[in-house]
C-alpha cells in the first residue's frame, strides 16, 4: 500500500505557495493535498465506529462498552492512516522527487524531518487514548504498530514484493484487521478475531476495493513512472479485480451480518454493486481521460454504505 486508502489523487503542479508558506499555512496545505480531512475524518469515523459497534453485538452485549470507546477508536484509527501516509512519504521519498515532484514534501512544502516528528506526536496520542481503556487496548495499538513497522520495511522485501502488486497489496492491507481487532478491544472484547472473522474480513476487502479503485486510470492519464493497477495489470484485469473484491466483500458482508441475525440492512449494498457494474462496462468500452476516477468515487460509496449497514444491524441486534 504505497499511499494510505483514502490520499488525495490531485497534482498541484501549478499551485504555488506565496504568502501562505509557513507555518500553519504548510500544514493546511500539505493536509489538503496528502491526507484531506474533510474525507478522512466522516470515513474513518464510519469505520472505526462500526468496529466498535460491531464488537459489541456480537461479544458484548449492551451496557458492556465504555463511554470513550468510539473515540478512541476513532482518534487511534484515523491517527494511524496518517502515520501510514508519513512511512510513505518517507518510503517514496525518492521515487517522488523523480516522477512526482510536485508532492509536498518533493516541492519544499513540509520536511521529512518534520513529518517524523508529527508521527512521534500521533504516536504519543494515541498511547494516551488507549490507555484511557485498559492495557488490552494499548497492546492492540503496539500490535498494530508493529505490523506497521513492516510495512514500512516492505517486509524486508522489497523488490519481490513490488514485483508482485498482487502480493503486495494483499500484505499491506494485513493492517486493516488489526485496525478492527484494536476497535473490538475497545468495545471489550476479549478475542476479537473469533468472533468479528467475518466483519474482519470484509473489511479487508472492502479496502482492497478503495485500494484498486483509486488506482484505476483511462490510458490517457496515466503517469511515467507512477504504478497503478491498471497499467501494471490491464484495464481489464484491474477493473476484474475490482468487482471480484466487492463481490468477496459484500459476502463477509453478509456473513458478518448473518452472525448477530442482521441481514437485511446488507441489501444496501446490492444497488452499489449494480452501479459498480455498470461504470466498469463503460469504461472498459470507453475508457475516457479522466473516467478513472469514477473508480474512487463508487468505491468510497461501497465503504460506508457497507460499514453503516453493519452498525445498523448492530444496533438492530442490541436493540432486538
Amino acid at each position: 500500500m504505497t499511499e494510505t486508502p483514502f490520499a488525495s489523487r490531485k497534482s498541484p503542479a501549478a499551485e504555488r505557495v506565496t504568502g501562505a508558506s509557513r507555518g500553519a499555512a504548510r500544514w493546511a496545505l500539505y493536509f489538503r493535498e496528502r491526507f484531506p480531512l474533510a474525507v478522512h475524518v466522516p470515513v474513518i469515523a464510519v469505520f472505526s465506529g462500526s468496529s466498535v459497534a460491531y464488537a459489541w453485538a456480537a461479544t458484548a452485549g449492551p451496557g458492556a462498552v465504555a463511554p470513550a470507546a468510539p473515540a478512541v477508536a476513532f482518534v487511534v484509527a484515523l491517527l494511524l492512516f496518517l502515520q501510514l501516509r508519513i512511512l510513505d512519504e518517507f518510503k517514496d521519498f525518492d521515487d517522488d522527487r523523480r516522477y512526482r515532484p510536485y508532492r509536498p514534501v518533493p516541492r519544499g512544502i513540509v520536511t521529512l524531518r518534520a513529518l517524523g516528528r508529527l508521527g512521534l506526536v500521533a504516536a504519543a496520542l494515541q498511547v494516551a487514548a488507549s490507555a484511557l481503556l485498559g492495557m488490552p487496548a494499548v497492546v492492540a495499538l503496539v500490535v498494530v504498530w508493529a505490523y506497521a513497522g513492516l510495512m514500512a520495511a516492505e517486509f524486508f522485501a522489497r523488490n519481490w514484493l513490488r514485483a508482485r502488486p498482487a502480493v503486495y497489496l494483499a500484505s499491506h492491507m494485513g493492517v486493516v484487521p488489526l485496525v478492527v481487532a484494536h476497535g473490538a478491544t475497545c468495545a471489550g472484547a476479549r478475542f476479537p478475531f473469533l468472533s468479528l472473522a467475518g466483519f474482519a474480513a470484509m473489511s479487508y476487502f472492502t479496502f482492497c476495493v478503495f485500494e484498486i479503485g483509486r488506482k484505476i486510470r483511462a490510458p490517457a492519464d496515466e503517469q511515467a513512472g507512477v504504478e497503478t493497477y491498471s497499467a501494471v495489470w490491464g484495464r481489464r484485469r484491474a477493473v476484474f479485480a475490482w468487482l471480484a473484491s466487492m463481490a468477496v466483500a459484500g459476502l463477509f458482508a453478509a456473513i458478518a451480518a448473518d452472525a448477530i441475525d442482521a441481514l437485511r440492512p446488507t441489501l444496501a449494498l446490492i444497488p452499489v454493486m449494480g452501479l459498480a457494474v455498470a461504470l466498469s462496462w463503460r469504461f472498459l468500452r470507453d475508457p475516457k481521460p479522466g473516467g478513472g476516477k469514477a473508480f474512487l468515487t463508487v468505491s468510497g460509496v461501497w465503504m460506508v454504505v457497507g460499514f453503516l449497514a453493519l452498525a445498523a444491524g448492530a444496533g438492530m441486534r442490541l436493540q432486538g
